[in-house]
């Protein structure tokens, strides 16, 4: 038996026409493919938070040094290979709108509380819902600093193997999923997430082998850098 997969575009879904991860164009083109949600990346920098996946210049930002280190006067002018300038978390937020769910995760350290004001702020000013949100991160000490603040919001727990307690982690953070890595996981893994409630998303997975034998597993949805593709197979296994 398979089940359909929720389709999240894994950092926006740079495998579509090969735009750069984190990028409005590639978050553009996946809401044009009719995802079920989009995955981007934040760090708080000079005040902002800033949507991109690595802490240090080089490989997407041009550059070099901790990503941390940079002054604002200079990040502002940096582009993505594409000649998009660096987006911040409010272009995505306006971008996304309530066309899919908007997964955001926490990279680096203090985004918590603001990432937290953006989002209320946001839904304040143009009457969007909380639902369209979740939060993941490794950082579990964040997750609980943000369901203190803004218990409303979705909360996906991300751990890389598997734990001793398997999915135990996420009764304390109430969360809504548990994201588990492709690596790591097991059958036990993703019953253990459904009988305490949570959905089970597993990244990144790019093949039509894992997928199906994903969606055997009975695991929810897949983060993926090929939405177009995984929404085909999605398509098939309805036919």
């Amino acid at each position: 038996m398979t089940r359909r997969l929720l389709c999240i575009a894994h950092r926006g879904g740079p495998g579509t026409e090969h735009s750069p991860e984190n990028s409005l164009e590639a978050i553009k083109k996946s809401l044009d493919l009719g995802v079920d949600a989009i995955e981007i990346d934040i760090w708080y920098v000079e005040g902002r938070l800033l949507v991109t996946h690595d802490r240090r210049l080089g490989r997407q930002i041009p550059g070099e040094g901790p990503l941390l280190d940079q002054p604002h006067s200079k990040l502002q002018n940096l582009r993505l290979k594409n000649g998009e300038l660096v987006p911040t978390l409010h272009d995505v937020l306006h971008t996304v709108g309530e066309r899919a769910l908007l997964n955001i995760e926490i990279k680096g350290p203090a985004c918590a509380l603001p990432l937290a004001e953006a989002i209320l702020d946001h839904c304040h000013d143009n009457g969007g819902q909380l639902e369209q949100y979740l939060v993941s991160s490794f950082d579990h000490q964040q997750l609980y600093q943000l369901m203190h603040r803004a218990p409303q919001l979705k909360r996906g727990v991300l751990v890389e193997g598997i734990p001793l307690d398997y999915a135990r982690c996420c009764d304390a953070l109430r969360a809504y999923s548990f994201n588990t890595s492709i690596d790591f996981l097991n059958q036990s893994l993703v019953d253990d997430a459904h009988a305490r409630g949570l959905k089970s998303w597993v990244y990144t997975a790019n093949h039509k082998d894992e997928w199906r034998a994903l969606s055997a597993m009975g695991v929810d949805g897949a983060f993926t850098d090929f939405p177009a593709e995984l929404m085909a197979f999605n398509a098939e296994q309805r036919s």
